[in-house]
C-alpha cells in the first residue's frame, strides 16, 4: 500500500528517475535492453550513479510508434521487472497505460505506475484504487500514433494541461490513492509544438500549484532538442537535455525522468546549490 509520501520525495532535493526501455524500437535506445542481464547491468549503474528510482517500460510511446499487444508487453516486462526487484535496486516504476499490465506489475512488487494516458483507460482507476501505488499521470493529446499529426492548437497550453492533469490526478485520488503519492507530468513532446513544450517547461510551478502534486518532467534526448539545436542523433542530445531540465527545475519540477543519470545528478546538485545561494543572497538584501 502507498505511504503518505514517497521517501524519495520527502527530501527537498530533486529526484532522478532512470529510464529502462525494454523495447526494440524506442527512439533513443531501442533494442539495447532485450536481455535481462543487460537490464540488470544498466539498472545497477543507474542506481550507483544516483537514480532514486527506475522506470521500466515495455511499449514505445514515441510519435508514430506501432501498437503492441498486451501479451507482448507482459512478455517483455515481467522477467525484467522480477529480476530488478530481486536484486533490490530500490523503488521501481512501470511505464504502462494498460490496467492488466499495471495489476501484474503491482502484484510483482512495483511501487509506481507511470501512465502516459493519465489513468484514463477503462479499468485503470480500479487497479490503482485497489493497490494504492505511487502514480504519475501524464498529459497526452491523442495517442502515440496520432499525437503529432495535423494542427496542434491550445488557447493557453499551460492552463489547459494543468486543468487536464488536475482532473486526472483528482480521479486517482478519488479512487483511493493518497494525493501525496500522485505526480503529474506535462508530457513534453506528446501532442505539443516546440513552443508548447517550452511554455510547459517554464510553467511547472503553475502545474504544481493547480494540481497540488509534484511535477515529474521528462525531456531527455527528445526531438525538440534535435530541432532547436540541430542535433540528429538522440544520444548526442545530453547538453540540450540538461538545459531543458534546468529550466524545469528552476520553474518548479522536482522529479526528472532521464537516460543519463550520472550527468543529471551532477547537474542538479549544482542547480540546487545555485538556487540556495540565490535565496541566501536575497535574504541579506
Amino acid at each position: 500500500s502507498a505511504v503518505s509520501k514517497p521517501p524519495w520525495l520527502r527530501q527537498k532535493q530533486p529526484v532522478v528517475m532512470g529510464i529502462l526501455n525494454l523495447t526494440p524500437d524506442s527512439f533513443s535506445d531501442g533494442g539495447e535492453l532485450v536481455r535481462v542481464d543487460d537490464v540488470l547491468r544498466r539498472a545497477e549503474r543507474m542506481v550507483t550513479d544516483g537514480a532514486a528510482l527506475l522506470d521500466l517500460g515495455a511499449v514505445s510511446t514515441r510519435p508514430g510508434a506501432p501498437e503492441v499487444s498486451e501479451e507482448e508487453e507482459l512478455r517483455r516486462l515481467l522477467p525484467a521487472l522480477d529480476a530488478v526487484l530481486r536484486e533490490g535496486f530500490g523503488a521501481v516504476s512501470v511505464d504502462t497505460f494498460r490496467p492488466a499490465v499495471a495489476r501484474a506489475a503491482l502484484r510483482a512488487g512495483a511501487s509506481m505506475i507511470n501512465d502516459v494516458y493519465g489513468a484514463r483507460q477503462p479499468g485503470m482507476l480500479k487497479v490503482l484504487g485497489e493497490h494504492k501505488p505511487w502514480v504519475c499521470v501524464m498529459h497526452m493529446k491523442g495517442s502515440p500514433q496520432t499525437m503529432q499529426k495535423g494542427a496542434i492548437a491550445y488557447q493557453d497550453v499551460v492552463e489547459q494541461v494543468a486543468a487536464w492533469l488536475d482532473e486526472s490526478a483528482g480521479a486517482v485520488v478519488a479512487a483511493g490513492v493518497p494525493q501525496d503519492c500522485v505526480l503529474v507530468d506535462p508530457g513534453i513532446g506528446f501532442g505539443k509544438t516546440d513552443a508548447h513544450n517550452l511554455a510547459l517547461t517554464l510553467g511547472c510551478q503553475r502545474l504544481a500549484s493547480r494540481t497540488g502534486c509534484a511535477v515529474l518532467y521528462g525531456a531527455s534526448r527528445k526531438s525538440i532538442i534535435g530541432r532547436l539545436a540541430a542535433v540528429d542523433a538522440p544520444k548526442k542530445r545530453l547538453p540540450g537535455s540538461l538545459s531543458l531540465l534546468g529550466g524545469a527545475y528552476r520553474s518548479g519540477a522536482r522529479v526528472f525522468r532521464v537516460h543519463d543519470v550520472e550527468e543529471t545528478v551532477q547537474f542538479l546538485a549544482l542547480e540546487r546549490a545555485l538556487l540556495e545561494a540565490n535565496d541566501l543572497a536575497a535574504a541579506y538584501q
